[in-house]
């Protein structure tokens, strides 16, 4: 009894995890989706005693509510011993996607290069010092993509992925400083930031100063995501322009990158409807997408995207060995929560970010990210 009794707890908490997960991946407002939070938070915590409480009558379907209580019980066993085992097991047998070829990283201890803990002056400064967080590292990571449509004269394009920098105060600027300078120095082609840039109104005027610091060859493009539309969007707008970035919106630019035509997607929706309109956007060149979440996938393949670009999810910041995500604000659950996806025709990177609302980051550190554009092996 006591074995079923653990098993329909850990299924009830697979369900309000999914659930959570997916009402926290639709535009809804500040204030509702920390109403999420608290209702899933309330309802993991009043299962197990209201499930130890009714042990005895479960299945005593003449009771008011056994019957219900009953088939949410069996589901939540089917969850536990039939779907979470499935869903570990895809994970972790997902093949390698074909056009992801080397990948290099380096892991950079912030604290040390400075000299001590950036912890700044935000709310939040506090969580950084549980044990075994990863927020103060960063994750410096170089991937080849092998792309199909790649035009001969890319080869060895390069791309700096940043996402979800959540300026908050924690950790503090020279944190970000020491980040962008090392970003720099890669010297990328493009530049691509897939918003959620500042978490509050005091740390709008970060922007320019942190992302002022990066340099590229050819063009810096951004987009905004759904904590810069809960904080004065067009202030953040207004800065990134200030540092020569194009802010996309959701709207598409072309330009010429060695020779060859690039189109450039802005996708901000569902925080910043409607979804850009390509009605008029030429079909022949190379397709590159900035959306703040993967969750436009759908969108982007059918839209003809070669390469897509987000972030948002931040990896589930929390992420346990073999299990991995937890917590991924998405319709997808974890299905798109870090790395390479190969969605034919648009291959998908999902960055885990730079920072977050909460700066706890356990088996998922925050990354930057080079992407080297190549043609295919074969």
């Amino acid at each position: 009894m006591l074995l079923l009794f653990i098993a329909a707890c850990l299924g009830h908490l697979v369900l309000m995890v999914a659930s959570h997960n997916w009402f926290y991946g639709l535009p809804l407002p500040h204030w509702m989706t920390d109403a999420i939070h608290l209702l899933h938070g309330l309802l993991v915590l009043a299962f197990p005693p209201l499930l130890w409480w009714n042990l005895s009558s479960l299945f005593d379907f003449g009771t008011f509510g056994g019957g219900a209580l009953s088939a949410y019980v069996i589901l939540c066993w089917t969850a536990a011993l039939v779907l979470l085992p499935i869903n570990i097991a895809f994970r972790v047998l997902r093949p390698k996607p074909r056009a992801l070829g080397k990948v290099q990283s380096e892991i950079v201890n912030i604290v040390k290069q400075l000299g001590g803990p950036p912890a700044g002056v935000g709310k939040k400064r506090l969580e950084p010092l549980l044990p075994w967080n990863e927020a103060w590292q960063v994750e410096y990571v170089e991937r080849t993509l092998h792309m199909p449509r790649l035009p001969a004269a890319w080869e060895g394009l390069t791309i700096l992925h940043l996402s979800d920098l959540h300026l908050c105060g924690t950790p503090d600027r020279a944190w970000f400083r020491a980040v962008m300078d090392r970003c720099a120095a890669w010297e990328p082609d493009l530049i691509a930031v897939t918003g959620d840039l500042a978490d509050g109104l005091d740390y709008i005027r970060w922007v320019a100063p942190v992302l002022g610091r990066l340099r590229c060859k050819t063009a810096a493009f951004a987009i905004l995501g759904n904590h810069d539309e809960w904080y004065a969007p067009d202030k953040v707008r207004r800065r990134l322009r200030r540092i020569g970035m194009h802010v996309l919106g959701n709207s598409w630019e072309q330009l010429d990158v060695r020779g060859e035509p690039l189109v450039v997607i802005g996708q901000e929706s569902p925080w910043f409807p409607p979804a850009p309109d390509l009605s008029a956007c030429p079909a022949g060149p190379f397709r590159l997408c900035l959306s703040h979440t993967p969750d436009n996938i759908r969108w982007a393949q059918r839209a003809g995207v070669d390469l897509m670009l987000s972030g948002h999810v931040h990896g589930g910041q929390i992420r346990l060995p073999v299990i991995g995500s937890i917590l991924v604000p998405s319709r997808y659950g974890r299905r798109y929560d870090c790395g390479v996806f190969d969605e034919a025709p648009t291959l998908l990177h999902v960055s885990r970010g730079l920072g977050g609302d909460h700066p706890v980051r356990f088996l998922c550190r925050p990354e930057a990210t080079r992407l080297i554009l190549r043609r295919p092996l074969d």
